[in-house]
């Protein structure tokens, strides 16, 4: 992969809910931020990096967050993860594949490489954190399961890539690490394997720039 030795500045958008925002990890830690030093480590600078991510918000939620925005059709990089707040607070799995779907367009909308400069991770496990430990962890396995292969054909539909983060998740229990200090959420050390797994191939979505 080539890189342009000056520095391209690229608008990073970044929309999702606590695994966005990152919670409980200070914001140098986020992954959006991580991200961004990879981005700018290629030659490549870095214009804006928003994010519009809240703790608990579900599809709906974030769709009208985004509504409230005005957002114009021109980053370079767009990425999503939403939906674990629908399985949690028990709402419906078509209202996920309705909103998913919404979000998906929107994303791709938003991007001025259409559905090449647009990536989704898939749901964290929280069944693999202290947090679920009174909790049905097969049941919420089983659910964020289904949620995952809904984002991920609707991601293959459009031509979008589709980062299936969710087996590193999975490790929570394994290696307490991962999991940040409120016994739920990932730890630094958890979206930093994120990225060692992925940054990669979301940087090449940048290449010809």
């Amino acid at each position: 992969m080539r890189f342009m030795m000056s520095k391209q500045k690229i608008k990073f958008l970044a929309l999702g809910d606590s695994y966005t925002i990152g919670e409980s990890v200070p914001e140098q830690s986020r992954w959006p931020e991580l991200m961004k030093k990879m981005i700018e480590s290629k030659a490549f600078g870095i214009e804006t990096l928003k994010i519009i991510a809240t703790t608990g918000w579900r599809t709906d939620e974030l769709i009208q967050a985004i509504q409230k925005e005005s957002l114009q059709k021109d980053w370079d990089l767009v990425s999503l993860c939403i939906g674990v707040n629908n399985q949690y607070q028990g709402r419906s799995i078509a209202q996920y594949v309705f909103e998913f779907g919404l979000l998906l367009d929107m994303a791709i909308d938003f991007c001025s490489k259409k559905e090449k400069g647009v990536f989704v991770f898939s749901i964290p496990d929280y069944a693999y954190t202290p947090f679920s430990d009174n909790l049905d962890k097969s049941k919420i396995s089983y659910e964020l399961d289904a949620y995952n292969l809904i984002a991920a054909l609707y991601c293959k539909s459009k031509g979008v890539a589709f980062f299936d983060i969710t087996p590193i998740t999975r490790e929570g229990l394994e290696d307490p690490e991962l999991v940040a200090t409120d016994g739920l959420h990932p730890s630094a050390k958890m979206y930093e394997r994120w990225l060692q797994l992925y940054g990669a191939d979301i940087l090449k979505s940048l290449d010809g720039l």
